[in-house]
């Protein structure tokens, strides 16, 4: 019982830092109705960042503002270089588009970095675990998890309590009526890349500090698509619950499948239950269900 809890809690805190990722997935197809398949080089550039900022002696705060603050320009440059000239056009162009950047980003990501694993040096959390009663937590996931939660509380109020983003939530709902009012869709689309390079790389960042930085930070980045499938591709509490179940389903079945079936069982639970959930609910748990009249 005490493994249980103890994966339970692990799976939860892992569950946030997905969360943080998914977010970035569901606001570019909130915006714009694209599913980003760059999203794991997003992720992927966002740790990379980070690590160079620490390295070169900057505390690890201080790092992520930074890694936020380049996520801002490399989002609009992205944006405005690749994707501004396609608006209007086919959603599956954009799609090809992103599948484009992905191979791009991860090309320049091996140039400027190469492929070796590299980890933070000095460690930032400490190795001796936190006793919670009678679980031991990692100080790297707990601290992780509170990261991941701060962020993500703050892009909710920004979303709730900012006119950019209620600027942002009403071009999703209605890109016509938003446009009479005068809000920009190059803006709102510019600004929904950006925040996405953000949350994913802060997403990135925090899932370096667990396993260590190399090129498969990037297939962690597309792990989370499941958890968007499942919330709902355009909803941000459905993102948030999402990551926490896939994190839970992947801990779990990490803890007591993998001795049955060696081989990386917990990589291929969350696609498994995906498939299956969208069988029953194709929209996900809070997802727009798409009613057209003829």
């Amino acid at each position: 019982m005490e493994l249980f809890f103890m994966t339970v809690v692990t799976g939860i805190m892992v569950g946030g830092i997905y969360a943080l990722v998914a977010l970035g997935w569901v606001l570019i197809y909130k915006c714009s109705g694209v599913l980003n398949l760059a999203m794991g080089e997003l992720t992927l550039i966002g740790a990379y960042v980070t690590l160079a900022f620490y390295t070169a002696g900057i505390p690890f705060i201080l790092a992520v503002i930074g890694t936020l603050l380049v996520g801002i320009v490399l989002g609009y440059l992205t944006e405005r270089i690749f994707l501004d000239k396609l608006i209007g056009e086919p959603i599956l162009a954009v799609i090809m588009v992103t599948v484009g950047l992905s191979f791009f980003f991860k090309g320049m990501v091996t140039f400027v970095w190469d492929t070796d694993t590299r980890v933070f040096t000095p460690p930032i959390f400490d190795i001796k675990p936190i006793e919670l009663g009678f679980l031991k937590v990692s100080p790297v996931y707990l601290w992780s998890f509170i990261f991941a939660i701060v962020l993500l509380l703050v892009f909710v109020c920004f979303f709730k309590y900012t006119r950019w983003g209620l600027s942002m939530q009403a071009t999703a709902d209605d890109e016509t009526a938003a446009l009479s009012l005068g809000v920009s869709a190059r803006f709102v689309y510019a600004a929904a890349w950006s925040i996405a390079f953000m949350s994913a790389g802060v997403g990135g960042a925090l899932l370096g500090n667990i396993n260590g930085i190399n090129i498969s930070v990037g297939y962690l980045g597309l792990l989370v698509l499941p958890a968007v499938v499942l919330g709902g591709l355009n909803s941000v509490p459905g993102a948030i619950v999402g990551g926490i179940i896939i994190g839970l389903l992947q801990n779990l079945s990490g803890t007591y499948l993998d001795q049955y079936f060696p081989g990386g069982v917990k990589e291929i639970v969350p696609f498994a239950f995906m498939a299956v959930f969208l069988l029953f609910k194709p929209y996900g748990l809070w997802g727009w269900e798409r009613i057209e009249r003829v």
